[in-house]
């Protein structure tokens, strides 16, 4: 028995389903992982190269898939190979920095469908080189090509082309799968409460002393006796408590104050426009919230906007798009949470959302009476992880395998 020829289509499979899932969900989310790489490169002091986050972005991701979808179906496999290596290469080490240095509290390496520490993702990268690594060496003695390289490089192809395809629908719309705590369905104060039992943030102190001028650290249990001079006491956190999924939702201005109990204590309906930074605002998707702006005074709905950006960027935007509604203050991080588009809009009622638009598919209010006799006033049905991965192998792995299966028949 070879246990090499047992072993290799397993371990195959196995890491191109691991890049299959990773390059998927970002996918789906381009703008997250846009937002993710500025972070990284915030933190590497290169922020001026923060214009290439999302062509990075989408790359990212067609790699991440096209490797997945040739170890699965045996297309091109020692360049594939040699490219799963030099990308392990890549992230391992890096991984290991940021698990080290923590820039970033989350790698984004699962998109928001899933999130890991950054030593897990250190670790999870050590497996997968292993497994790289095992392969590359194993393809001589394992490795049977079954279709013509010109079929592979078919499969290739479709594979790109399908990926960026859905990840530029994505960009143009919301993502066809929202993993964040802001979904539609989600309740807000359901996701900031903390429970009674959570783990509360542990902090180290320490204390500095000064002694005949010299200068030293204690601990509390090691504090020093009446003769040492107090100078200055820092804090350490250790361990990170339990944080709910939601915890920095507020709308808060000079004029009024924080209003964010009793817009998500109110029984009827609030419009949100969410804009990270109006500086970068699509105008004229901008200029398209006015026909809900409208809808929203004759019916008597509150329609408010959430935005990070200081007071001379609000004036800017107004006279942009002859926005009327109130301006309130939130955070930046927060804002590109709650919907991936510039400006978006989203529908709150009770503290539920109900719906969220992109400025592409804002609806035509002018043909609406008011929210409770419309079905924009109903919460719709979302795609869940589920229905887009029974999709995603419809779409996309079905046609492969047909495809293989004819290929290796024919001979094409």
């Amino acid at each position: 028995m070879n246990i090499k020829k047992i072993l290799y289509p397993i371990l195959k499979t196995l890491l191109g389903l691991v890049f299959i899932f990773s390059g998927f969900v970002k996918a789906v989310d381009p703008l997250g992982s846009t937002y993710k790489i500025e972070d990284y490169l915030e933190a590497f002091g290169i922020d001026i190269l923060s214009g290439l986050a999302l062509p990075a972005a989408i790359l990212l991701c067609a790699i991440e898939f096209i490797i997945g979808i040739n170890f699965l179906f045996n297309c091109n496999i020692k360049k594939t190979s040699t490219l799963s290596l030099l990308f392990m290469a890549v992230m391992t080490p890096l991984t290991l920095y940021i698990a080290i240095a923590n820039p970033v509290t989350d790698c984004g390496c699962f998109g928001d469908a899933l999130v890991i520490s950054n030593w897990q993702t250190f670790f999870k990268n050590i497996v997968l080189s292993t497994i790289a690594i095992i392969i590359f060496l194993w393809i001589k003695d394992c490795q049977v090509d079954r279709i013509s390289k010109r079929s592979q490089w078919i499969i290739t192809a479709f594979a790109f082309v399908t990926i960026c395809s859905i990840s530029v629908y994505c960009i143009k719309h919301l993502p066809i799968i929202d993993f964040r705590p802001y979904k539609i369905g989600a309740n807000i104060p359901e996701g900031m409460a903390i429970p009674e039992d959570a783990e509360a943030d542990v902090y180290e102190m320490s204390f500095i002393y000064e002694k005949d001028g010299v200068q030293k650290v204690f601990t509390e249990d090691n504090l020093p006796d009446a003769s040492w001079t107090f100078i200055d006491s820092e804090s350490k956190l250790i361990k990170k408590g339990y944080e709910p999924p939601i915890h920095d939702f507020s709308l808060e201005s000079d004029e009024y104050g924080d209003i964010t109990e009793d817009m998500l204590a109110d029984e009827s309906y609030t419009f949100l426009v969410i804009s990270s930074k109006l500086e970068k605002a699509n105008i004229e998707g901008a200029k398209k919230l006015q026909n809900a702006y409208e809808f929203a005074e004759r019916n008597n709905y509150n329609f408010y906007a959430m935005t990070s950006s200081l007071d001379d960027a609000i004036e800017n935007y107004k006279a942009q798009t002859g926005a009327q509604y109130d301006f309130f203050s939130s955070d930046e991080i927060t804002l590109k949470t709650i919907v991936r588009s510039n400006p978006g809009l989203v529908l709150i009622k009770e503290g539920n959302v109900i719906n969220k638009w992109h400025y592409n598919d804002l609806p035509d209010f002018s043909q609406v009476d008011n929210l409770e006799t419309s079905s924009l006033g109903e919460m719709p049905t979302v795609n869940n992880w589920k229905t887009v991965f029974l999709s995603l192998i419809l779409l996309i792995i079905v046609p492969i395998t047909i495809f293989y299966g004819i290929s290796m028949k024919f001979k094409l």
